[in-house]
């Protein structure tokens, strides 16, 4: 037997390393930096318990009608594009820790100005400042994370991005049961808050420090993170100050990396994720649940402990498992997804609403309640699945796969694909409807899902147990 044969029949649970003794502090470091994805993920969750709210019990000069609320919850998207760009300028020109720092500013700002909002100018502005913080923080955590963990737990800390992101979710829409517009605008400050006191305390990452060439900085950082020097792999630092330049994309290590990144960004928006959290409620409602909103909890619930489980096994089961088994799981829940509107449509009325069904049985409700339980079970498995592997997967990888000194440009870009893809799909998807009909819209995601099994299957390296420059330098050997 060789060694890679004994080390995979190792429990899944542990570490191949877990034998060498390691400082905790870079647990307590990944979880300062983690906070922001909280901050991220509860600020995606505001919209939906507040949105109703604003709708029935605001002023009138805060009142958002339709196409108020739309805007509400679409301007997110926008302002994060923008801060993907502006974070890839800030983590190569200020550093990790700084931009961390700097990404609280927008986010307690834009809660506050929602908070003080005397009408829909105010609300948008803070909604749009908000925005541009997650944008910052989406790119620069996981950055953070995957330069301070050793290679044993790089993808146990770097999923718990994904993690902190579903459960700032999750945080939202439970505090939105009880707390109205205002004060939940008010506990979306204290995440940001909590970040800015713990990274305070916390190091820069030795990595970006030997590109300033503070060489005595970065092994007092790595001692205080790791409690030894013990499998420190130093990067090359001789290019890391010429910065990013167009003929660099020439170079095997730059434009394969660059290509990998930008697609698993946009199969993740492409697989139909967004849909399916835009018809939860509409699902559980026909499944005649007496609280639709409880559909928004469950999906969160479903969410965190998945995306748990993933953030356990990372280390053991490796990427290119997880993602292609979590694409197979959605390429079977989206097709059965689909198969629920196809015979919801199928009734002698045949109507195109996806909630009407007129069944020819002799007990109609129990059949409509029936197929409504096939399309409660096939989002809860597109979820479960989702979370296992395209939710935390390709952020953990856009922050492992490039070199230090395009780093920021390629992450940047990265960031921009993922939140203009998701304001595509999340525009676009019911013009797709309304041409393709429910069903093929649905069909239609499912194929991209199989695209994105045989491009992880195709493309994708494995990084499990290497060094950030392990991984790099497999792709200038490629």
């Amino acid at each position: 037997m060789s060694p890679e044969d004994s080390e995979e029949t190792l429990p899944l649970l542990r570490t191949p390393d877990a034998s060498v003794p390691r400082g905790r502090r870079v647990f307590l470091a990944a979880f300062a930096a983690a906070l922001g994805p909280l901050s991220f993920g509860f600020a995606l969750g505001y919209s939906s318990p507040a949105i109703p709210s604003l709708r029935r019990t605001a002023p009138p000069a805060l009142r958002l009608g339709d196409s108020a609320a739309s805007w509400f919850g679409a301007i997110v998207t926008l302002g994060a594009a923008a801060g993907g760009v502006l974070g890839g300028w800030l983590v190569d020109h200020a550093g990790r820790k700084l931009s961390l720092l700097l990404c609280t500013v927008p986010f307690v700002t834009g809660f506050a100005v929602i908070t003080a909002a005397r009408d829909v100018g105010m609300l948008l502005g803070g909604r749009l400042l908000t925005g541009l913080a997650c944008g910052v923080a989406s790119l620069v955590a996981p950055v953070y994370i995957s330069e301070i963990a050793y290679p044993a737990i790089r993808g146990l800390l770097g999923s718990c991005v994904q993690l902190m992101v579903v459960t700032g979710i999750l945080l939202a829409y439970v505090a939105g049961w009880v707390l109205e517009w205002r004060w939940l605008a008010v506990l979306g400050c204290v995440p940001p808050t909590l970040m800015l006191l713990l990274m305070c305390c916390m190091p820069e990452t030795p990595r970006f420090l030997l590109t300033q060439h503070q060489h005595q900085e970065a092994m007092a950082a790595l001692r205080f993170l790791w409690g030894s020097e013990e499998g420190w792999e130093e990067p090359p630092i001789g290019v890391e100050h010429q910065g990013f330049q167009l003929a660099m994309l020439r170079r095997p290590g730059v434009y394969k990396p660059l290509i990998i990144g930008i697609s698993l960004m946009a199969f993740q928006q492409l697989s139909g994720v967004n849909a399916i959290m835009f018809y939860a409620e509409t699902i559980f409602e026909e499944a005649k649940f007496k609280d639709s909103s409880l559909a928004s909890v469950t999906v969160g619930i479903i969410q965190v402990l998945f995306t748990a489980v993933a953030a356990l096994i990372m280390d053991r089961a490796g990427r290119r498992l997880l993602l292609t088994l979590s694409g197979v799981v959605m390429v079977f829940s989206m097709s059965a997804f689909g198969t629920y509107f196809k015979l919801t449509q199928s009734g002698p009325n045949n109507s195109s609403h996806v909630g009407l069904l007129v069944p020819i049985s002799a007990e109609p409700v129990d059949v409509h309640v029936g197929l409504a339980w096939l399309a409660v079970g096939s989002m809860c498995l597109f979820i479960a699945g989702f979370a296992v592997g395209w939710g935390p997967i390709p952020w953990l990888l856009m922050s492992e796969i490039f070199p230090l000194h395009v780093k920021g440009v390629a992450t940047g870009v990265c960031v921009l694909t993922n939140w203009f893809m998701a304001f595509l799909v999340t525009k676009e998807f019911s013009s797709i409807m309304e041409i393709l009909g429910p069903y093929g819209a649905f069909w239609l995601t499912a194929a991209f899902c199989i695209l994105s099994v045989l491009f992880t299957l195709t493309f994708v390296p494995e990084t499990k147990g290497r060094t950030l420059e392990q991984i790099t330098a497999h792709f200038e050997g490629l």
